[in-house]
């Protein structure tokens, strides 16, 4: 019986938290990092703010917690998208595209987790998302160079820099608010040329 009521718990913990983390991810979405508040993430997930902060004892912890979500879930459908394409730069489009794409259609949750004011711990996370992309391109880079479809270089670097460049063009017109469609064939062919390939 004990077992029961043991595993019957941790469900419950377990749907609170992810409850809790649905909320935040909204909240972002809506307002930004620094228009989310703990109290505010609580009432949106219809609980109290302390049930909060037993699951998270910090601002911090859960929103590394939702940066954390929020970032595996745009590296999943980049990886995604990537994976229908069979040339490299058809890969490569594929993750400009969906990576700019959806940045595009939640323009404040891409912003705040690409360069918005954060505390160190959100930070350090980002930093994994951004690496989490360039070992995503880096593996097309380096496929690319094996088979002759790119020219010679170091995948890793390559890979670093696409993901900064990426990332800088899309922070300034998301922040204003004034990235459009029109961004993405830039940004691929930008890419291209960086590759050595032809858009």
């Amino acid at each position: 019986m004990v077992y029961r009521s043991t595993e019957r718990m941790k469900a419950r913990l377990s749907a609170s938290r992810e409850r809790i983390i649905a909320a935040a991810l909204e909240i972002m979405a809506e307002h930004g990092y620094a228009g989310c508040s703990v109290a505010a993430v609580a009432e949106r997930a219809g609980m109290a703010t302390g049930s909060v902060y037993r699951h998270f004892p910090t601002k911090a912890d859960l929103f590394a917690e939702v940066f954390r979500t929020a970032s595996q879930r745009e590296v999943d459908a980049v990886a995604r998208a990537a994976a229908l394409e069979t040339t490299i730069a058809e890969r490569v489009s594929a993750v400009i595209e969906t990576f700019s794409g959806r940045a595009l259609q939640s323009p404040r949750l891409a912003y705040a987790l690409l360069a918005e004011p954060v505390d160190p711990a959100v930070d350090a996370e980002r930093l994994v998302f951004r690496r989490a992309y360039a070992e995503l391109i880096a593996g097309y880079v380096a496929e690319g160079v094996t088979n002759g479809e790119l020219p010679p270089q170091d995948p890793e670097l390559t890979a670093t820099a696409l993901v900064g460049a990426l990332a800088e063009a899309m922070v300034g017109p998301l922040a204003a608010g004034v990235a459009g469609p029109s961004t993405i064939p830039s940004l691929i062919t930008f890419i291209h040329r960086a590759l050595g390939v032809s858009p």
